[in-house]
């Protein structure tokens, strides 16, 4: 269908210009979410970035590693129970992602320029009137 096909090429070309915008930066889009997902809520288990990202529990884990090792997040026992393991932006991500967000954010917007506030708000109701059929479908 020609809706699907333009919505497929627009996430695309959108993910295509984020991957540009990371590639600077040494950065996938998965691990930038984790570090939005973190700048977002603070501090939080590995358990709750995986629930928030709707990754697995191994890709979050080889995510993490790899931000740790670019000295981006850091991990400590939680003080309440030393099982669980806190994940934290280091000062360094918290300015990265501050630049970097509302670049992204940016893109986003002016992939839309084109559009009213009403047509804007149109596309999202039907947008999401399609992700809560394809949602259910699974």
């Amino acid at each position: 269908m020609a809706v699907i096909g333009r919505v497929l090429r627009l996430a695309s070309l959108i993910r295509r210009g984020t991957d540009d915008l990371l590639a600077g930066h040494e950065l996938t889009r998965g691990e930038f979410d984790v570090l939005c997902a973190l700048r977002r809520n603070g501090v939080l288990n590995p358990g709750q970035i995986s629930r928030e990202m709707l990754s697995s529990g191994a890709a979050i884990t080889k995510r993490l590693d790899r931000l740790a090792r670019l000295g981006l997040i850091s991990r400590a026992a939680s003080e309440r129970d030393r099982r669980v393991v806190q994940v934290r932006l280091t000062p360094e991500a918290e300015t990265l992602i501050d630049d970097l967000l509302p670049r992204q954010l940016e893109t986003e917007r002016a992939a839309l320029e084109d559009l009213s506030e009403t047509e804007r708000e149109e596309l999202s109701i039907l947008l999401g009137k399609v992700l809560h059929t394809v949602e259910g479908m699974g």
